[in-house]
């Protein structure tokens, strides 16, 4: 039976931490360890870890005394993974029902796949903490080479991955290295830059996590701001050219489709900006799009829509935004 290492690190979650480790330890089929890393929590996080190891072997607990940041916990987590597999869990996130059992068989089937990934479910705020019904134990599973991914991802740089669902062997993981702390925000879209150096990439057509949306997320602050989420993406990017990424052949023909990428993006998400009367987001986001795309900006870049998941989806609420009377708008 494979092992698997499950990293939770948590920060005063207290109130979601038994449901996250809940869903861990009802997973089937895996020699399982979860270790909890409490970055010293000022609620009552660290007692209910504690707790919860206190009743399940399974389940071990590192507290710090002082807040490290959250990049040190994964790392951290990645030094005292041993298991054949890992995963990093947030701990206000929770793992789907078979999750586990089905990523195993896949890396398990094909020792070439360096990681699989999956489907997000999603909770909302408020909702209540239930789980899906159980997926099917055999979904549609696509692999790509780690070349493949990495031009794929470069052509349209967004993190369409859910790091929560992304189990990849721990001796990999440590060959790759630590989350780059340079890196804050967008550490983990590099990450999977880098791990598709070392091997094949494996989708699977599966919801394997669910995702808890609340107004404490650490993504709602960075969010905020949404050419910052742009700026954020390149300095990913950069830093996968700069270290891993250089050994590529054609290093600057992705560079460019990255550059590219980005100001097509950033030119949908100004227009939907400024239908919405958000002008001040959208001129700023506008000059992302002309630093990337400079003799290009007033040319509306239709071919990314047309890349996007639901694609006519997306045309139609860009043009509901332009029909709507202005007071109809958020």
């Amino acid at each position: 039976m494979a092992s698997v290492d499950v990293v939770v690190p948590c920060y005063n979650y207290g109130r979601f931490i038994g449901d996250c480790v809940t869903s861990v330890l009802d997973q089937r089929g895996v020699d399982l360890r979860v270790l909890i890393i409490d970055n010293a929590s000022q609620d009552d996080s660290l007692d209910i870890a504690r707790k919860m190891a206190a009743r399940d072997s399974r389940v071990e607990v590192v507290a710090h005394s002082v807040n490290r940041g959250a990049t040190y916990s994964y790392n951290e987590g990645i030094d005292l993974a041993s298991g054949d597999y890992m995963l990093i869990l947030d701990a206000d996130d929770m793992l789907a029902p078979g999750a586990l059992g089905r990523a195993v068989a896949v890396l398990d089937n094909d020792p070439s796949i360096c990681f699989a990934h999956g489907d997000e479910g999603r909770l909302e705020a408020g909702g209540a903490a239930g789980m899906p019904g159980l997926g099917s134990d055999q979904p549609a599973v696509s692999t790509m080479t780690g070349t493949a991914f990495i031009r794929q991802l470069c052509r349209m740089p967004v993190n369409h991955i859910g790091a929560n669902t992304v189990v990849r062997r721990t001796s990999v993981q440590k060959q790759i290295g630590h989350y780059r702390p340079s890196l804050p925000y967008t550490d983990d879209l590099e990450m999977w830059l880098r791990l598709a150096t070392a091997g094949n990439v494996a989708r699977i057509s599966e919801v394997q996590a669910i995702r808890r949306y609340h107004d404490t997320r650490m993504s709602v602050h960075y969010q905020s701001r949404q050419a910052r989420d742009f700026i954020e993406r390149e300095r990913a990017f950069k830093s996968f050219f700069d270290h891993e990424g250089r050994r590529l052949a054609d290093v600057e023909a992705l560079a460019a489709d990255v550059r590219r990428g980005l100001g097509q993006h950033a030119y949908w998400s100004a227009v939907s900006h400024l239908l919405r009367g958000h002008g001040g987001n959208a001129i700023e986001i506008m000059r992302l799009s002309h630093h990337w795309r400079p003799n290009a900006v007033l040319t509306p870049p239709l071919s990314w829509l047309f890349r996007m998941d639901r694609p006519f989806g997306r045309a139609v609420e860009v043009l509901s935004e332009a029909v709507a009377p202005r007071s109809n708008r958020i």
